[in-house]
């Protein structure tokens, strides 16, 4: 019923303001004892065979919201209520911003495509750490924190902006992603640079390690997909070197190939992050190459165009412990995790791997061993 739903109601609302009003009545259902108890009963069943073990941290699958769609932490018992394994909140800033002006967010339904041009908006780090503090949690669920620059902020003064909102968010976090990778804020994809990355990484390593004495918060990278090849190897041989827990390959793209059925050709010239299926092919190119160069010694995070249980396999077996999306959920409707995790259950019985963990990669050994 949701497609037709889409097409009837939510394709005539903007873009943002349709978000705004679904992302209300989910957290509304999960505000209710008896209904978010029934939500969950339907939408997110588990699946033993899929539990998995990342980051130091035990998952009732690896399928996890991406970043971006619950940007303040107000709504993650909502998203596991629906059925995703993890959610990634933010991104958040060091400080509140309300992001570009509108209108910022457009659909490209026959693409199954977002151009998002947002800017980081946030309430800022210290909102968000005191909504995590007073959380009561009602699913349990593993909460990625992401963080990023503030527009305002200097790139002089960025590492000094990661390491407050890092010092103010660590603790709540059960992993914790530094985004140098979104285009919509000025300067920031200069970070992903080797030498701007290094002291970036090192410092919000040591600051999360000061936050938490007593355990050790695992910290991951977000990078683009229109890094070039030997940009994504520097970027993975520092992961290695400076003991990073994981990747998370990729943000958006600010190219526009495979962008072929939208007919509206200022609606494709809009300026901002493509995501969506058109961002596929490379996000699977991108993840290979990872896996390729830092094989298990790194978790990696597969994203972009992920919209089935098929797309969610082809990353597992490129080098993928975990999966998001977040694109197809605006087009799949609150099916989307079940949908994915009663695929990938299948897809896993029908293969030679007895374990999720054993086809971790399999297709990229199986490539670099021809």
């Amino acid at each position: 019923m949701y497609p037709l739903f889409f097409r009837l109601f939510f394709r005539r609302l903007d873009a943002e303001r349709a978000h705004h009003l679904a992302f209300r009545w989910i957290r509304l259902a999960a505000r209710v004892p008896v209904v978010r108890t029934f939500v969950a009963a339907y939408f997110a069943p588990r699946h033993k065979e899929l539990r998995t073990e990342a980051l130091g941290l035990r998952m009732h699958g690896p399928f996890g919201l991406a970043a971006g769609f619950d940007k303040n932490a107000v709504g993650i018992d909502g998203m596991a209520m629906l059925g995703f394994d993890h959610v990634e909140i933010g991104t958040v800033t060091g400080q509140a911003q309300p992001g570009n002006p509108p209108k910022r967010l457009f659909r490209l339904v026959e693409d199954r495509a977002l151009i998002n041009r947002m800017g980081f908006n946030n309430e800022g780090s210290a909102a968000v750490a005191a909504r995590l503090t007073g959380r009561r949690p009602v699913f349990r669920t593993t909460v990625g924190v992401n963080i990023g620059k503030t527009k305002a902020v200097p790139e002089a003064e960025a590492v000094a902006d990661y390491v407050t909102s890092t010092e103010r968010l660590a603790a709540h976090a059960d992993y914790l992603v530094v985004n140098v990778s979104s285009p919509n804020t000025p300067g920031l994809r200069d970070l992903q640079a080797v030498g701007h990355l290094r002291p970036l990484l090192t410092a919000v390593r040591e600051a999360a390690d000061r936050s938490v004495p007593g355990r050790r918060v695992p910290l991951l990278v977000k990078i683009a997909p229109d890094l070039a090849d030997e940009d994504i190897d520097a970027v993975a041989d520092l992961a290695v070197e400076l003991g990073l827990d994981g990747i998370i390959a990729t943000n958006t793209t600010i190219a526009r190939e495979g962008l072929g059925l939208t007919a509206d050709p200022a609606l494709v010239a809009e300026t901002g992050g493509l995501s969506g299926a058109p961002l596929k092919a490379r996000s699977l190119e991108v993840l290979r190459r990872l896996y390729a160069r830092v094989g298990d010694r790194l978790t990696l995070v597969g994203v972009g165009g992920v919209e089935t249980a098929e797309d969610a396999w082809r990353r597992i077996l490129a080098g993928a412990t975990l999966v998001q999306g977040y694109s197809a959920f605006i087009y799949t409707g609150p099916g989307y995790a079940r949908a994915v995790h009663r695929g990938l259950a299948r897809l896993l019985a029908d293969s030679p791997y007895p374990t999720l963990a054993e086809a971790v990669g399999a297709d990229t050994r199986k490539d670099a061993a021809a």
